[in-house]
């Protein structure tokens, strides 16, 4: 027995228990037997809204239509299906409950039908940015390298020298690309379990300050977090992976960026991190989808890569695959905001 049968199950016999508690109440204590029929009625619609199919609510609705002639008409406690009120009670249930099933079952199809045509247009909108993106750096690679075989002799050291680096840099930002797809798509699709294990705020944020120096040096960052020892259960590789995109994209995308900040605070059971610049900011149409579509955050004319908004989609996913919830906004002054919240653990636990 699955436990959505279970749960359609519980749901079932909890509305008509307390139906039929109801209908006492009313027939006892308020001396209003008229509205029995219309609870039972109402907790029949109820079924067949919440349960799957039409099963639950075509038996909901002969219980009850046993129960209210057994219980709570005369002769109490024995059947009687000669009354003509009776009869019509029965119908009237039994035609709620298939019209409601009916529609329920129709409406839960059309839903499923509209999430799976959302992840395809996902998955095609995911693949153009995809083609894109790599058709920048691909180019640049082939470009360099055949320049290089070509005019080897003629080329200086120096120039050598250059046209290697760029290989280099374009090379490392496919591998980060790549990366970033794999956690996406593995996650999303059930392939790698969320293994949290206990993770001093202190240490994650030295081992991203570190790997974020090595790409930017030269990048204004600065950091603020809490002087007492925080701990929160995490998968640390994957919630590096999410400051270091988040670090990346200001540094590669803010425009006219000057401050770059990641500040992390405690508010009760729960740790907040907030990466802010004071760039150009977001589009404000772009911001209720900027973890789910994947766009360029602005037109890029130099030798920059565009953004496909797949490191985004990447944050989202592992934030809400720990339990978080994640943001982004517009700072009042200028810039773009990016809030995430994790769970702590009191380090005196441990």
């Amino acid at each position: 027995m699955t436990k959505r049968t279970v749960r359609n199950l519980l749901l079932t016999l909890g509305v008509l228990a307390l139906s039929e508690a109801s209908g006492l109440l009313l027939m006892n204590v308020f001396d209003i037997p008229a509205l029995i029929t219309t609870v039972f009625v109402f907790a029949v619609f109820v079924i067949s809204l919440l349960t799957d199919g039409y099963t639950y609510g075509i038996a909901a609705a002969f219980i009850s239509i046993f129960t209210i002639n057994y219980t709570f008409t005369n002769p109490y406690y024995g059947f009687d299906f000669t009354v003509p009120a009776n009869i019509l009670s029965a119908v009237i249930m039994l035609v709620i409950s298939l019209s409601t099933s009916t529609l329920t079952t129709k409406l839960k199809q059309w839903q499923s039908l509209r999430a799976e045509s959302e992840k395809e247009r996902m998955r095609a909108n995911l693949l153009r940015a995809v083609s894109h993106d790599l058709r920048t750096p691909l180019t640049t690679i082939y470009g360099a390298s055949s320049a290089i075989l070509d005019n080897y002799e003629t080329l200086r050291d120096e120039q050598k020298i250059k046209l290697i680096t760029g290989i280099k840099e374009d090379a490392q930002w496919l591998t980060r690309m790549v990366e970033n797809l794999l956690s996406v798509t593995r996650i999303d699709s059930g392939m790698v379990k969320i293994r949290k294990t206990p993770t001093v705020l202190d240490e994650l944020i030295d081992a991203v300050i570190v790997k974020f120096r090595k790409r930017y040096p030269d990048a204004p960052l600065e950091i603020c977090i809490p002087d007492s020892l925080v701990v929160i259960p995490m998968d640390a590789m994957l919630m590096e992976q999410v400051l270091i995109n988040m670090l990346e994209n200001a540094v590669q995308h803010a425009e006219g960026f000057t401050k770059l900040s990641l500040q992390v605070k405690i508010a009760g059971d729960f740790a907040i991190f907030t990466i802010a610049d004071n760039g150009c900011g977001i589009p404000k149409e772009r911001l209720a989808n900027i973890f789910t579509e994947y766009y360029d955050r602005q037109t890029h004319t130099d030798n920059t890569h565009g953004f496909s908004g797949i490191g985004l989609s990447v944050c989202a996913t592992i934030v809400k695959a720990h339990g978080g919830a994640i943001t982004a906004e517009n700072a009042l002054g200028g810039g773009a905001v990016f809030r995430f919240t994790l769970k702590t653990e009191d380090a005196s636990d441990e």
